[in-house]
């Protein structure tokens, strides 16, 4: 006879630690996030109360009526109220309402929005309010020169209230301006206004002739780190003597049937803050748009028909090519002086 075992002993209940395991795994890592989303939002928040003391110290006063930080879990999202940006020459920008927007695994990425539109303030010209379909704009890479910048409206107006000069348009299709940092130190810029109108009086009205206004400007420029200063001209003197040059690769203003389309060209900033260089360029319905600047005193009579004179010569149809020097302060148009060149900084 076999000896038996002995009958094992009954099993307790079932262990429920890896029932709730996964639930409290879950938990602690929601608590986690959401310290690291808190410490995210204050970090933002003092980043920009730095900002603000740090610009407004140099000259640019920033500044808001009040902020809100939301977005959790993934987003930091930042509202102000009552946005204003200025800068020592006068001139500021303000937003009744201001939206920024970053993701967490992101937050050198911004992209904003301003619903209600914004309104710019000209040191001599005074408030412009500008209203808009759309109205936003993205920034990254802030540590380059210059940083990656995009922005665009859509639908615009532009308004001028009551004793505050005229500004030359009054309704834009769509703007757009975009900024990249290169190799060697350069910057790339590109802007672009399409189906604008403009005032109902002046030169250039009269050159569109009730028709929209079209402008693209796409250039690169050398010594882009130094174009910093306090104000727009020291930036501008600080980058033209490093040597700065803008290597225009298309300019196009079309106002009406009348067109400048220049694709080759090298621009620098002269010591009278006058631009200095040369543009090909196509020019289209030349002799009536110098006409019209001669009769508006743009320039002289006499040099508006020595240059319609110029061109007439040199075109081929609607269009002719001409070459535009800007040199000693003057701007030429084939052998014409037509008149100063065009200033960049007073």
């Amino acid at each position: 006879m076999s000896p038996s075992l002995p009958d094992p002993a009954p099993s307790g209940k079932p262990r429920r630690l890896w029932l709730y395991a996964p639930f409290a795994l879950l938990l602690a890592l929601i608590v986690a996030w959401s310290g690291v989303w808190l410490w995210m939002s204050g970090q933002v928040a003092a980043r920009m109360d730095r900002t603000r003391d740090r610009l407004s110290a140099a000259g640019y006063p920033i500044g808001w009526a009040s902020r809100r930080i939301a977005g959790y879990p993934f987003r930091l999202d930042v509202d102000l109220t009552g946005a204003r940006l200025g800068e020592p020459s006068g001139w500021s920008i303000s937003a009744p309402v201001l939206k920024a927007e970053a993701f967490v695994f992101a937050p050198g990425h911004w992209v904003m929005a301003a619903p209600d539109g914004a309104r710019i303030v000209r040191p001599l010209g005074g408030p412009v309010t500008v209203g808009a379909k759309v109205l936003r704009a993205s920034i990254q890479a802030l540590g380059q020169s210059p940083p990656r910048l995009s922005v665009e409206g859509l639908g615009l107006t532009f308004a001028t209230p009551p004793g505050a000069g005229p500004f030359f348009l009054t309704a834009a299709g769509a703007f757009h301006l975009h900024t990249r940092a290169g190799p060697n130190d350069q910057g790339a810029i590109y802007v672009e206004l399409d189906d604008a109108r403009a005032a109902l009086s002046g030169l250039v009205a009269r050159i569109a002739g009730g028709k929209p206004l079209t402008l693209v400007a796409d250039a690169i420029y050398s010594h882009a780190s130094a174009l910093t200063g306090r104000d727009w001209p020291s930036a501008v003197r600080a980058w033209s003597a490093a040597g700065g040059a803008l290597d225009v690769r298309h300019i196009r203003v079309a106002a009406g049937e009348a067109m400048l389309d220049a694709s080759a060209g090298t621009l620098t900033v002269g010591p009278d803050g006058r631009l200095r260089g040369r543009l090909t360029a196509q020019l289209r319905q030349a002799p009536r748009t110098l006409a019209a600047m001669g009769e508006d005193g743009a320039i002289s009579p006499e040099a508006a028909a020595s240059a319609a004179s110029v061109v007439g010569a040199r075109a081929a149809g609607p269009a002719a090519s001409v070459t535009l020097d800007f040199e000693a302060g003057q701007t030429t148009l084939g052998p014409v002086a037509i008149g100063p060149a065009p200033q960049v900084i007073p």
